[in-house]
């Protein structure tokens, strides 16, 4: 029977996405997102340099016909003198806005490139003091199940996982499934819940989280509109764990879902 519900809990969770990601993927995209930010900078850097270039070219004449309409004489002198000078202040205030420009993309290039693929964040953000991982299992886990508790989720899946990949045969992997099934649960991700429930259900029937398991199944299948899949973890709770305190909890909750809602309209 505790195969069956196995298998009808698996058939649930698996359409949807169930296996971690690949703890690789966040870093890659960082530094592809690293990548291209440089690139659009070095770009805009090398577009404001042709500005600038340009602005020079222009300024150079404008100058030229200044010097040119210093030397002019007749009734247009005035007119052509003020008009170099107008085109000169302007071409002076464009090119003292490029070379700003340049000064703060070269300053944003150069810290982008010593921040490096391993660096994603802001040159000026303070560096997190490193997490101090514990060798031992146990003291892993307790670390993990802390940081849940905590309300640290992202931290706390990820020490799971990393659990499972340095002790992928220790005895208390059942404990971790059910850890991280908490952590999908308080996160109303039932789906990804009942899948790290059915691994304890399944895998590890002689964890002490398996009857809650059990009952946490039976707490997912119920927001998932799943009554009779609802019923039969809590009838398998009190069939395979029957002294356990979760299978009182299970008797009452199981009277509760049975009990036949009032007709509308009639007596109470």
């Amino acid at each position: 029977m505790r195969r069956s519900f196995v298998l009808l809990s698996l058939s649930v969770v698996f359409p949807a996405c169930f296996f971690p990601a690949d703890r690789g993927q966040l870093l890659e995209t960082r530094v592809d997102k690293l990548a291209d930010d440089n690139k659009k900078l070095k770009a805009t850097l090398s577009e404001t340099q042709g500005k600038l270039d340009e602005t020079t070219s222009q300024l150079k004449t404008a100058l030229e016909q200044l010097d040119q309409a210093s030397r002019t004489t007749g009734a247009n002198i005035g007119v052509k003198v003020d008009s170099a000078i107008q085109d000169v202040a302007t071409l002076r205030g464009q090119m003292e806005s490029y070379q700003f420009k340049i000064t703060e993309l070269e300053a944003k290039v150069a810290a982008a490139e010593k921040s490096g693929p391993a660096s994603p964040t802001k040159p000026d953000e303070p560096k997190k003091e490193e997490l101090k991982k514990p060798d031992d299992p146990k003291d892993f886990l307790k670390l993990a199940d802390d940081k849940a508790k905590a309300g640290e989720n992202d931290l706390a899946k990820k020490l799971y996982a990393e659990f499972f990949k340095k002790w992928p045969r220790d005895e208390q992997v059942g404990e971790a499934h059910f850890g991280l099934g908490e952590v999908h649960f308080l996160e109303a991700k039932c789906r990804e819940a009942l899948y790290e429930y059915g691994k304890v259900i399944q895998e590890h029937p002689k964890s002490k989280s398996a009857p809650m398991a059990y009952l946490r199944s039976s707490d997912c299948f119920k927001e998932l509109k799943m009554m009779d899949e609802a019923k039969l973890a809590l009838n398998e709770l009190m069939k395979q764990y029957a002294k356990s305190e979760q299978a009182k909890l299970a008797k009452t909750r199981l009277a509760e879902l049975e009990k036949k809602p009032a007709p509308k309209g009639g007596k109470k």
